[in-house]
């Protein structure tokens, strides 16, 4: 798989070679699809709760005789049905945790990786361009790169100044190829990688001697 190399000036400037299994691999959407699902589930907290009657601090005692009251049979005032009673059937704190095997969370990223290289979505930051620590010097590159929606740059590690540079583009976010995940790569329209990055991406999931299909 090529990978396009581009300038501080958005000129190309040559090409690199990247492990196919990585970035030239057929995507599985389907893989992409659960991985999505279990990361927006690992992300809730599931702290809403609710008083069952049991939780509700009121009188047991029945507020009116059974019959001849020429009413409704009330029951006791933690009632779901009277004001300032319980919720009957309401939530209550739970983890909505799903776990994902390891290949296949390597595989949906594996995916994405591919089909945002296969759609030209992926640069590689040649080696003379400098990520300064500042907000107009980071748009005005975005704007060289053709970034024209929105954008992740992805390097080896945290870069401090990458990441100054970039905290005020309300539509582009600096990260580490160590905390890539499949639904940020997918909220992000272009990756704009060092080549450090892609061969950290390389290191970290490509699977030699492993079929796709298997995982």
């Amino acid at each position: 798989m090529k990978l396009p190399l581009i300038d501080a000036q958005g000129n190309a400037a040559g090409e690199i070679d990247a492990d196919d299994s990585v970035f030239g691999i057929e995507p599985n959407l389907a893989v992409v699809h659960q991985a999505v699902t279990a990361q927006q589930a690992n992300a809730r907290q599931g702290n809403a709760s609710t008083l069952d009657r049991s939780g509700i601090r009121q009188a047991s005692k029945k507020t009116g005789r059974q019959k001849g009251g020429g009413r409704a049979r009330m029951g006791t005032p933690s009632s779901p049905t009277r004001i300032g009673g319980a919720v009957a059937h309401g939530p209550h704190t739970r983890s909505y945790r799903q776990r994902l095997p390891k290949r296949m969370r390597r595989l949906a990223i594996r995916s994405v990786l591919s089909q945002r290289a296969a759609e030209g979505g992926v640069l590689v930051a040649a080696p003379d361009v400098e990520f300064e620590p500042r907000t107009s010097a980071m748009s005005n590159l975005c704007q060289a790169m053709g970034v024209e929606r929105s954008a992740l740059v992805v390097s080896d590690g945290v870069d401090e100044a990458l990441v100054r540079g970039t905290q005020n583009l309300p539509n582009v976010q600096a990260t580490p190829a160590q905390t890539l995940n499949t639904y940020l790569i997918l909220t992000h329209d272009q990756l704009i990688m060092t080549e450090a990055a892609v061969r950290r991406c390389e290191a970290l999931w490509a699977l030699p001697g492993e079929e796709d299909g298997d995982a």
